[in-house]
């Protein structure tokens, strides 16, 4: 491949890093992957609005998001098990978004624990919440977000149960595999060297970096997504919400949302933010894209609180999409874990870069030098 000139470029560069069972584990999502088809589709169905003669010469990609001052509207989403996708990917990913000027989320199973990128970073990153059955382990983790200075919590609502991802099941990830599987599995690591020296040398120790007193004993993937069926909650409610909001005092997002009623509630019952996900298609397969609802959503709730989307988001042209139809920022989650997975901490670096130069560039033809510029005028129909 000739010098990587668009994300799509990056997933190919991590496809042919990564161990099949690695890629198909980001790349993937659940049963037939419709929804997971349906928010690139459905982002790339929406036209924007060529204008011209405009005053384009000074471009701003600024904007802000919870009092903190971000260079683009783009935030890095939490991804598990990042960090066995490149070597301490996680912090290499904190390092990158904030030489970008722009927040970086970490994941409750994320590899890297909360300690370790705050040591690695000086500015403030997010942190993202699942909640457990273990009440006591969930304030325990809150604590440590705050004592980290975390800037926001992002507490993941869309997950009571792991999806059926097929990908994950055909690949033996959480499931006792015969022999003859578990040879061809190990072949497969086998003939990505440079991955195994990477994170299975370099990168130990490869645990839930902020459940370590937690999953005790969980020293392989399909163990450790294994913990995770059983570990997360699917009784939490709204009551949970209430219990969150009253121990974390800084910007509380919920991420997770389709629905304007569910949207209305999260307003109401003290979010400060909302993210409209279907968590990448991994969860329920006859979701409707991010992209879709959107607008529903915003217009339900966007002058009382921070609407921000993820879900197919792969180049500058889709975030001014999103925000034509009234998102405040966008979440990446895919395209910076291929960035990592191809060429780590400069592999992120260099794919927010090129969404950067992509979003400049879309904003100059539709006419909009800012970013509050952005709005429904810039599409069509």
């Amino acid at each position: 491949m000739l010098a990587p000139a668009s994300v799509a470029d990056y997933r190919e560069l991590a496809r042919r890093r990564l161990p099949q069972l690695m890629f198909d584990y980001v790349d993937g999502g659940s049963f037939e992957e419709a929804t997971l088809l349906a928010n690139r589709a459905d982002l790339q169905r929406i036209s924007l609005k060529q204008k011209v003669l405009r005053d384009v010469s000074a471009l701003d990609t600024s904007t802000s998001l919870f009092g903190q001052k971000l260079a683009l509207p783009i935030v890095l989403a939490p991804v598990g098990f990042a960090g066995m996708m490149a070597r301490r990917a996680e912090v290499q990913a904190a390092k990158a978004a904030e030489r970008a000027g722009i927040p970086f989320t970490l994941s409750t199973v994320g590899i890297c624990p909360i300690e370790e990128v705050r040591r690695a970073t000086s500015q403030p990153f997010w942190f993202q919440l699942y909640m457990m059955r273990d009440r006591g382990v969930v304030k325990e983790i809150i604590s440590r977000a705050a004592a980290a200075n975390c800037g926001a919590l992002v507490f993941t609502v869309d997950l009571p149960v792991l999806g059926t991802r097929y990908r994950d099941i055909r690949n033996g990830m959480g499931v006792q595999l015969p022999l003859l599987s578990r040879l061809r599995m190990a072949a497969n690591f086998a003939s990505k060297p440079g991955w195994i020296h990477d994170v299975g040398v370099r990168g130990r120790p490869l645990t839930f970096g902020n459940l370590a007193g937690v999953v005790k004993g969980a020293n392989s993937l399909g163990a450790l997504l294994h913990w995770t069926t059983t570990a997360l909650d699917p009784s939490v409610t709204w009551k949970d919400l209430e219990w969150v909001r009253s121990i974390w005092k800084g910007p509380l997002i919920l991420k997770g949302v389709l629905d304007e009623a569910d949207a209305r509630e999260a307003v109401a019952t003290g979010a400060d933010g909302i993210v409209v996900s279907n968590h990448g298609g991994r969860q329920l397969d006859a979701a409707k894209s991010s992209i879709s609802v959107l607008p529903r959503i915003a217009e339900a709730v966007g002058d009382k609180t921070t609407v921000l989307m993820d879900g197919g988001i792969r180049s500058g042209q889709d975030v001014t999409r999103a925000l034509a139809l009234g998102a405040k920022a966008c979440m990446i989650g895919r395209a910076w874990v291929y960035g990592v997975a191809a060429k780590g901490e400069a592999g992120v670096g260099a794919v927010l870069e090129t969404m950067k130069r992509e979003l400049r560039t879309s904003m100059a033809l539709v006419g909009a030098p800012r970013i509050d510029a952005i709005n429904r005028s810039v599409v069509e129909g």
